[in-house]
């Protein structure tokens, strides 16, 4: 199972206003633009959490699904917390191999995540699929997407210097909130490649879609941008394809707004439909980033 957060996100129209509710702050029209590169911004900010607590979804603690080696990274800016991720099973050698680093969605892991990256294992790719602070049990306090972030930073540093792993070609992908940090992570950051899959780009619309996500202090606008893409599209440090299902979502105006940031820096950015609905797109979306990857090497 994919969990239930990543399917009520399939079900739930993540940027639509919520249901005639009031928002707990001010959304502003425009997201604002910043000037200063993501990654520089995040060595200068603190979140402000104001509810302490493990990830909004219920979670059995992690085994070890077939196909994987369960390993352990240093998550976070200080290394502070151990948490579990799965590594495809390789033999090293002097060949080196390309790797993805795959964020899921929803706030759990579960074996159902590591089923879908069964194209990428067998296409030749050494494949990481970390869990994150607060989930299936594990130590940490959930932020919503910004600590998170950090744990998918840490776990990208720990899958390049394996060995026999190509630094070189270094790939990210995730889905639904994976694929929101996939965005974030590739602004901190250099990939070769980036495939956000059914990503949300705008936290004011995302936590007030998604309330139970939201543990940060809403009076302080930088809580909200540091985990806005939309916010910081210069910033992109690799070629990123967008994707989204064609029965979930249409882009909308945030989306096409940091496409257009991001291009008018000079970056490569696309987007594309696939046939599917939020969770359904998953699949095909895996095979379409194995394509757009190949094409880096």
């Amino acid at each position: 199972m994919l969990g239930r957060r990543s399917f009520l996100a399939g079900i739930a129209a993540l940027l639509a206003p919520s249901g005639g509710r009031a928002a707990p702050y001010a959304i502003p029209p425009v997201p604002p633009l910043s000037r200063e590169d993501y990654g520089r911004a995040r060595l200068n900010f603190t979140t402000h959490l104001i509810r302490s607590g493990p990830a909004p979804e219920a979670s059995q603690p992690l085994g070890t699904p077939p196909g994987a080696q369960r390993v352990t990274y240093r998550g976070g800016p200080d290394g502070s917390i151990d948490l579990v991720a799965w590594l495809s099973q390789y033999e090293p050698s002097r060949t080196l191999r390309p790797a993805v680093l795959f964020l899921h969605g929803g706030n759990a892991t579960g074996d159902g995540h590591w089923e879908l990256m069964k194209p990428y294992r067998d296409a030749g790719f050494v494949v990481l699929l970390p869990s994150f602070r607060g989930e299936n049990g594990q130590e940490g306090i959930f932020s919503g997407f910004y600590d998170e972030t950090g744990d998918a930073l840490a776990a990208a540093a720990f899958l390049e210097n394996l060995p026999g792993i190509d630094r070189n070609r270094l790939f990210l992908a995730g889905h639904s909130n994976g694929g929101t940090m996939a965005l974030l992570c590739a602004m901190a950051r250099p990939f070769r490649a980036a495939v956000p899959i059914s990503a949300s780009v705008n936290a004011w619309r995302f936590f007030d879609r998604f309330r139970d996500d939201l543990r940060f202090d809403t009076s302080n606008p930088q809580e909200f941008v540091m985990r806005s893409s939309v916010c910081f599209a210069p910033s992109l440090k690799c070629p990123t394809l967008l994707l989204r299902g064609a029965q979930e979502n249409p882009y909308d105006q945030d989306h096409l707004l940091l496409i257009e940031r991001a291009r008018s820096a000079g970056l490569a950015i696309d987007k594309a439909l696939l046939p599917g609905t939020h969770n359904g797109v998953v699949p095909g979306a895996v095979d379409e980033s194995i394509r757009f990857f190949n094409r880096f090497g």
